[in-house]
């Protein structure tokens, strides 16, 4: 593996990565924080993996069908040709439901010759523990687990049965089809079936991209993003997760190995508003009621990170029967960062909260329930901002006053006094202003270095942390303010590496961070936008779209050296600031507006 060269179908209840020559080599079934049924990624050996190969020498290419999230893979030679257009089915019916099955489609079309292929169909159910036995009937090919936890799925198809599982040569003359369903079926699938199925699916997606607002500027690589975010948005909860992926490595060999098939509250709370700009109301508003629906509403025990429904748990271990991408280990699921304390996330939360009220007021019809979280959320910051927490990079075993956090508890002030506005709530719009202004003349005066007039990563510190560029966009400084314009100075200056940026520099749990953040790559280019900095600004933004693979898809980082993608994949948090910065620089500076903070 030289580059994650994979391109995502998905159906927003489960995902499968199938790399540029038709190899699925990740599934999660029935649902995307389910065990995997394919996991070769993590274990080229033995962790699974379903590929369709031609025998012979062949030109493979590999793309999306326009303005949808079908994958298809072209195999050609001098005579012989055919494509291999790999779904997961997803549209409504007509009782109004969504259609979303835990079954991948493959759907081989004929288009000349005879080309031979061979199938190598290799499930390995519940993280390959264990082995598998195979079993054949009239109907379909099972795979089962012998020992452990039981799992199982079927595989249909119209081609011989034997062949399939032999690895035989098959010859090509005529359109075929192989259904992977983690459902025994209650009917037997047909080619007119799959045909249909192929359509219904393919009108869903080119509807879903119909209803995105146009730009001027980057329209390709933001429908390519938006439709990620779609994909990464559970149908049963409308929580959204991080990534598809676990334990893909920040470098590689390291131990930066996490699980985010998750929805972390600070990523996903960050696609209301982006959606909701691209006209995508529906999915924003789902998230919000999952907020609703998850957030205690008079209590302070609110987590970072949640699973994607309420059957889910976040217990993290170890796989130690899995190798790991490329050897590295350990391999894990679940996440322990559930247990940390950020005080950033009420900031985030409430921000979330109050767009939507903009966006939704009129609509909604539960807004004493959001009064009473949103005093809940107020009240706990107001109680503990001034406490040390682990910060949005997630610390394991250091606390510190990081500078990042109490502009979020900023934030959280802002929108709570914005909203008691907004439903009459005069005194207390009042109250929050005043701890709002009293936080903001502590941050100013503690994590802002006297010397260099920057804002830095802790109090009485001097080391720069690239999240401290958002402070523009939640409305803490203007993008003319000479402390904003210095911080976006020097944390360039310090972070940015040929292009591309670090998080931080101080060492963590683990040491030095060794690849790139793509996400603070985009926060930069914005900012140095913002500042005016504009033809570098969109110079670095379209050399890093560079780095995307080969069919516009980006993880969580990017080596600093080779420009290879790194970690979890595709990374919604990457995708979202990629859209932002593509907005804003489709933008003119002279439309530019600055944010104007409610004062009572």
């Amino acid at each position: 593996m030289d580059n994650l060269n994979y391109g995502i179908i998905g159906n927003c209840k489960s995902a499968a990565l199938i790399d540029r020559c038709g190899s699925i080599d990740w599934c999660c079934l029935p649902n995307f924080d389910s065990t995997s049924v394919f996991a070769k990624i993590l274990d080229e050996q033995n962790g699974g993996f379903f590929r369709i190969e031609p025998v012979g020498k062949y030109r493979i290419e590999q793309e999306y069908l326009g303005k949808t999230n079908i994958l298809v893979t072209k195999y050609s030679c001098a005579e012989h040709a055919f494509e291999l257009i790999d779904f997961m089915p997803r549209y409504k019916t007509d009782d109004g439901l969504y259609h979303c099955p835990p079954d991948i489609v493959r759907y081989i079309r004929h288009l000349s010759g005879k080309p031979r292929i061979r199938i190598h169909y290799h499930p390995r159910p519940a993280y390959a523990q264990h082995p598998t036995r195979v079993e054949t009937t009239d109907e379909f090919i099972k795979h089962l687990t012998v020992k452990g936890q039981y799992e199982s799925v079927y595989l249909y198809t119209d081609m011989p049965f034997a062949r399939v599982i032999e690895a035989k040569p098959l010859e090509i003359e005529r359109d075929c089809f192989l259904l992977l369903s983690y459902n025994q079926k209650l009917f037997q699938p047909d080619l007119d079936w799959i045909r249909l199925e192929f359509e219904r699916t393919k009108v869903y997606w080119l509807g879903w991209v119909a209803k995105t607002t146009t730009y001027t500027h980057y329209q390709k690589e933001v429908e390519r993003s938006s439709l990620v975010l779609k994909l990464l948005a559970y149908q049963k909860t409308g929580a959204i997760l991080a990534a598809v992926t676990t334990s893909l490595p920040e470098t590689i060999g390291g131990v930066r190995n996490w699980d985010y098939r998750y929805c972390w509250i600070r990523d996903a709370s960050m696609t209301i508003t982006t959606l909701a700009r691209l006209g995508h109301f529906n999915v924003a508003k789902r998230f919000l009621q999952f907020i609703l629906d998850i957030v205690p509403y008079k209590d302070e025990k609110i987590q970072i990170v949640y699973p994607i429904d309420h059957r889910g748990r976040l217990t993290e271990k170890e796989l130690p029967w899995l190798a790991g991408y490329e050897d590295s280990r350990p391999v894990r699921i679940g996440n322990a960062a559930v247990k940390q304390k950020q005080n950033d996330i009420y900031g985030v939360l409430l921000d979330a909260i109050y767009d939507s009220l903009m966006i939704f007021h009129h609509t909604l019809n539960n807004k004493d329930d959001i009064w009473t979280v949103v005093r809940t959320l107020a009240r706990h910051v107001r109680n503990n901002w001034r406490k040390l927490d682990s910060s949005i990079w997630e610390f394991r075993t250091e606390q510190k006053h990081f500078t990042f956090s109490k502009i979020l508890c900023w934030v959280a002030m802002d929108r709570a006094a914005r909203i008691a506005h907004f439903f009459g709530k005069k005194n207390d719009a009042v109250s929050f202003s005043a701890s709002r202004d009293e936080m903001k003349a502590d941050i100013l005066k503690k994590g802002c270095d006297p010397t260099t007039q920057t804002l830095t990563q802790f109090y009485r510190g001097t080391s720069m942390d690239a999240a401290n560029l958002l402070a523009q966009q939640y409305g803490f400084l203007s993008h003319k303010d000479p402390v904003y314009v210095n911080t976006v100075l020097q944390t360039f200056k310090a972070l940015c590496r040929d292009g591309l940026m670090y998080r931080y520099k101080t060492p963590d749990d683990f040491g030095v961070p060794e690849s790139s953040f793509t996400t603070c790559t985009f926060w930069m280019i914005k900012s140095l936008y913002l500042i005016g900095r504009e033809e570098q600004a969109v110079e670095m933004f379209e050399r890093v779209l560079q780095y995307s693979n080969h069919v516009g898809l980006l993880s969580e980082d990017i080596d600093f050296a080779s420009k290879r993608l790194l970690g979890n994949f595709p990374q919604g948090y990457s995708h979202i600031a990629l859209i932002d910065t593509a907005l804003a620089l489709s933008n003119s500076r002279e439309s530019l507006k600055e944010t104007e903070h409610f004062q009572p």
